[in-house]
């Protein structure tokens, strides 16, 4: 499995195992209301030809030893440690060869816990460390996703805009492009427009994005 594309959970009907074509046919029926319901889910990095992938990493961020730790850590109840076991969450890590030197690029799609959205803060902080360990001195460094918490919630957010680690300012709602090292354009959120395909909205998560350098 190429570690640029990575199943986090396969398509379901419920308890009961499915295809990935029923999948489809079933979400077909409402794209933004039922997403992965039926579908499962996975975390892609796309690269454009003229750019060269000359490594690649991953880690799972809700590791069981980390939620055991973290749970002890933050006082969770078995609601919480339960609902972060429930699909595995990971974070890619690639480097990418441009004209100008090497980028290094992290994407992750952090656990969704409305009630207690530290557990995405911890896993968005875990990504941060592991990401920024791998890049080497001076390289910009490119950390985004669906963070599944927003910035007025999240301490690490508001850690990573600081002097310390020197990532960009976070935009609105809990989708992100952090960027270190580079000068990059301000996040802009799609518009309903821009992601209808055959009159229908494919999410309800309007894609992010930023221009660089």
């Amino acid at each position: 499995m190429r570690p640029d594309f990575l199943p986090l959970s396969r398509p379901s009907i419920g308890p009961l195992p499915s295809t990935a074509e029923v999948g489809r046919v079933l979400t077909s029926l409402d794209h933004g209301r039922l997403r992965s319901a039926f579908s499962g889910q996975a975390n892609a990095i796309l690269v454009v030809p003229d750019l060269e992938v000359v490594a690649a990493e991953t880690i799972v961020l809700n590791a069981r030893r980390f939620r055991r730790a973290q749970a002890r850590w933050l006082g969770l109840g078995l609601a919480a440690r339960l609902g972060w076991a429930t699909e595995r969450r990971v974070c890619q890590a690639v480097r990418v060869r441009r004209k100008d030197g090497t980028l290094l690029l992290g994407n992750l799609h952090a656990t969704s816990y409305p009630a207690d959205q530290r557990l995405a803060d911890a896993e968005l902080l875990r990504a941060a460390w592991f990401v920024t360990g791998l890049a080497a001195p001076e390289e910009p460094v490119v950390l985004c996703g669906d963070f599944n918490v927003p910035a007025a919630r999240s301490r690490t957010l508001t850690d990573l805009a600081g002097a310390e680690w020197g990532f960009s300012t976070p935009g609105e709602g809990i989708d992100h492009v952090l960027v270190r090292g580079l000068e990059a354009g301000p996040q802009e959120r799609w518009p309903v427009e821009r992601r209808r395909v055959d009159g229908r909205v494919l999410s309800d998560h309007a894609p992010v994005e930023r221009q660089l350098p």
